[in-house]
């Protein structure tokens, strides 16, 4: 089996993952940044592929951190508020 195929299926197994009901906001947060990483590994493959320039590579890493920072701050605000990151304990009516 070839790299590019192994990376096409953990991520397609990634993206079933995070779609999957959870509990667990940081769980969610996890998948999420695992699936950016196997998107950020087969777009370095596409880029080496194809010898292109690496200007995009660095826009897309800059949006995975500005991703994470927003999911943390989002997280810390639920557990400020809720006192846990559970998705069960909150409901959107309240809002």
């Amino acid at each position: 089996m070839s790299l590019e195929f192994i990376i096409f299926v953990l991520f397609l197994y990634l993206n079933l993952a995070f779609f999957i009901k959870q509990n667990f906001l940081l769980v969610m947060l996890m998948k999420l940044e695992m699936v950016m990483l196997m998107l950020f590994i087969s777009m370095i493959f596409m880029i080496l592929m194809f010898s292109v320039e690496y200007y995009f590579l660095l826009m897309f890493m800059v949006f995975m951190v500005m991703e994470s920072v927003l999911g943390l701050l989002i997280l810390i605000m639920l557990v400020r508020v809720y006192g846990s990151d559970k998705f069960n304990l909150m409901s959107l009516l309240e809002c």
